[in-house]
């Protein structure tokens, strides 16, 4: 049953991310949505009351990734230019702008939360930025100081001049939600294969092999394995730990899109026209 529909004349909507619910209320939905477009700009709706709260134009290019930080009070963005953006949906003022990947558009954009001396580093959240040459920027934050610090830069090797690629895999990158201080990254490189890279160690712990270059990641919350999507057709449901992988057909192209459900029940995957909703209970 379709709800409510937001539409922008003349712009597509290229991301967009739900507003998290607030610390300690459960039950509650987040009523918001941050949308990315096009033109640069950013727009806040309300569901709720079912209309555009804020709109924003942080960027001179096309967004390409957006998130909320973790506790809701701040708009990560990324463009096509590879500048990512931070900015307030209380003022509508972009706070920051960090070009530390100009020139590559942006993939993904990630924040979690921390404890205040995890890493030696002041603030209470992490975030991520992924660009499509293969680099993911790690940084901690304390917005209300109005501090961000590169804690990490990966780059990640790959072949040159592949053939037969018409373009290549998206770089994607995740917080570990089962492991703290990790993430897994996912692009084209030397390998078909998942990294899981230790922010303490400053090394990579161990790698899952996959068998094609993915097109979509997702950790699960609630249990040590991920869903991983390909280009031909193909979702694999990968255990972490111990057990076989497994793989699920039913897509009628690329799998572009995986996302677990806040409970780890559910997972939602998208490929061109068709969006399918997995129940995970018995896994």
């Amino acid at each position: 049953e379709l709800v409510v529909q937001f539409q922008v004349l003349n712009q597509s909507c290229q991301c967009l991310a739900w507003k998290p619910r607030p610390v300690g209320v459960w039950g509650a939905e987040s009523q918001h949505v941050v949308a990315g477009y096009s033109d640069g700009t950013v727009r806040v709706f309300s569901v709720s009351r079912t209309e555009m709260e804020l709109k924003m134009h942080p960027h001179a290019a096309a967004l390409t990734a957006i998130t909320y930080s973790s506790d809701g009070e701040m708009i990560l963005s990324g463009g096509k230019d590879g500048i990512v953006a931070v900015s307030s949906p209380r003022t509508g003022m972009t706070i920051h702008v960090l070009a530390d990947h100009k020139g590559s558009p942006i993939t993904v954009l990630q924040c979690t939360r921390k404890q205040y001396h995890d890493f030696g580093v002041e603030g209470g959240e992490l975030w991520l930025a992924t660009s499509s040459d293969r680099r993911v920027s790690v940084w901690a934050c304390d917005w209300l100081q109005d501090k961000c610090e590169l804690l990490d830069w990966l780059s990640f090797p790959a072949p040159a001049g592949p053939e037969g690629l018409d373009s290549l895999p998206p770089s994607l990158a995740a917080f570990c939600p089962w492991e703290h201080g990790v993430l897994v990254y996912v692009g084209f490189g030397m390998q078909k294969e998942a990294l899981f890279y230790s922010l303490r160690k400053k090394q990579v712990l161990r790698k899952i092999s996959l068998p094609a270059f993915a097109t979509s990641l997702s950790l699960s919350p609630a249990a040590p394995f991920m869903a991983v999507g390909f280009g031909d057709r193909l979702l694999r449901l990968q255990p972490c730990s111990i057990g076989d992988p497994q793989d699920y057909a039913g897509h009628d192209d690329t799998v572009h899109l995986c996302r677990f459900a806040p409970s780890g029940r559910r997972l939602l995957t998208a490929s061109h026209s068709a969006v399918l909703v997995w129940d995970l209970t018995g896994a």
